[in-house]
């Protein structure tokens, strides 16, 4: 059976589905879902690519400001990353490469966790991280957990109901003793999350007619009205907006799940502000061999969905749950914060050749020009148990303010 005839079955048996539900039967499916069965759907030969895509930097930059938080937190014995959606891990094995190499005690200290519910990736994640899985520094998140958490995200509940946190706890203290700080990564997580999608007629309803998807409109819930009033805008005539109430339970949960640490969500997206001008208004969008489509329902399962994150509503999650929020960054802030320090030395190291510099110096200009991906991804950083003032200092908070980058032995001061 074809994932568009499970769709049509479910529909039958239940009636108009909400386009989360949909959204997430083409996405998360088990056997049929676009990210369950398509090993092949990053990088250049396929639909989309990633900042690891781009080049091993973006990782290595990244662990730079990993060893830079693990000191922040006064260098504690241990430390957790867990990386939520790591695909086929090639910014974990970057991150743990660099930092093996250039940290040496904060990779004395780390266990990297891996949160993936893909059987298919699972497999590509054990391949690619095999050497560090063996010496168990790194390792995948308990699959019933994840698949609980993950490909079926709609158990996730809201928290009046019973059992609130008990899918996310279970992966967050994966691998890791329980007083020890961890630092929760997600790289275009966010807004590959199911979303509800709402218009002047209601919230958005898939039906089926001979075969054929109809969309049909419903009364919205007083959970995602709420939502708009609070965090978004109601859509004017002929308008979509979505709800990502899933993305809200979703940092609810783990920030309220965790004592200490940082979360870091690196998405493209847009504030409430922006909403309000006129823009980011039906952000639903299908990814299939680098083409772009606004048809979610052309290839059910073939093709990625997305939609941007409300980054206003996930700061205000975070801060709900005892978590200080930094201002949003965009990604050039970030990295350039972070490379300016050494001049992107983490980049540059190992070229030999002036043809090598030339290479790599247009492939971090992709990572961080406004014509690249530099100014369309945002940057979320919270942290939680640490004091705000140490927080302040890390080097990707501090792009064009007067700092100085913290101590490494062999880094510079400014």
């Amino acid at each position: 059976m074809t994932l568009r005839e499970q769709i049509n079955q479910e529909i039958r048996e239940r009636g108009p589905i909400p386009f989360s539900r949909y959204m997430e039967l083409c996405l998360y499916h088990p056997e049929l879902g676009y990210y369950s069965r398509n090993l092949e759907q990053f990088g250049k030969a396929g639909d989309f690519y990633t900042s690891s895509d781009v080049h091993a930097v973006f990782g290595r930059l990244l662990a730079r400001q990993f060893d830079e938080m693990w000191r922040v937190l006064e260098s504690p014995p241990g430390i957790e990353i867990l990386e939520l959606g790591p695909g086929r891990g090639l910014f974990a094995q970057d991150v743990l490469d660099w930092s093996e190499k250039k940290f040496s005690e904060f990779f004395r200290a780390l266990h990297y966790s891996l949160a993936e519910s893909s059987p298919a990736l699972r497999r590509r994640l054990q391949a690619t991280l095999s050497g560090h899985i063996e010496s168990r520094k790194a390792s995948l998140a308990t699959e019933g957990a994840v698949a609980s958490m993950l490909a079926n995200p709609q158990r996730l509940k809201p928290r009046s109901t019973a059992e609130p946190y008990g899918t996310v706890e279970a992966v967050l203290s994966h691998g890791r003793p329980s007083e020890a700080p961890i630092i929760v990564f997600a790289n275009e997580f966010f807004d590959a999350l199911p979303v509800e999608v709402f218009s002047q007629q209601g919230e958005l309803r898939i039906a089926q007619k001979d075969g054929r998807w109809l969309e049909s409109w419903d009364t919205p819930s007083a959970e995602a009205l709420e939502f708009l009033d609070r965090y978004s805008v109601h859509p004017e005539a002929g308008e979509r907006v979505e709800v990502p109430l899933l993305a809200q339970r979703y940092i609810s949960q783990i920030a309220a799940t965790m004592k200490c640490g940082f979360i870091i969500a690196i998405d493209y997206g847009y504030t409430r502000q922006e909403q309000l001008a006129g823009r980011h208004r039906g952000t639903i969008t299908a990814y299939r061999q680098h083409s772009v489509s606004a048809n979610p329902y052309e290839a059910p399962g073939e093709q990625d969905i997305t939609a941007h994150v409300n980054f206003t509503a996930l700061a205000a999650a975070a801060e709900g749950h005892g978590m200080h929020v930094q201002s949003l960054l965009t990604q050039s802030q970030f990295l350039l914060g972070i490379g300016e320090c050494n001049e992107f030395a983490d980049a540059f190291e190992e070229c030999r050749l002036p043809q090598e510099r030339a290479k790599i110096a247009l492939q971090l200009k992709h990572l961080v020009t406004p014509a690249g991906m530099g100014e369309s991804f945002h940057v979320l950083i919270a942290s939680k148990g640490i004091d705000p003032g140490k927080v302040a200092s890390l080097s990707g908070l501090t792009f064009g303010k007067i700092a100085r980058c913290l101590p490494h032995k062999t880094e510079c001061s400014r």
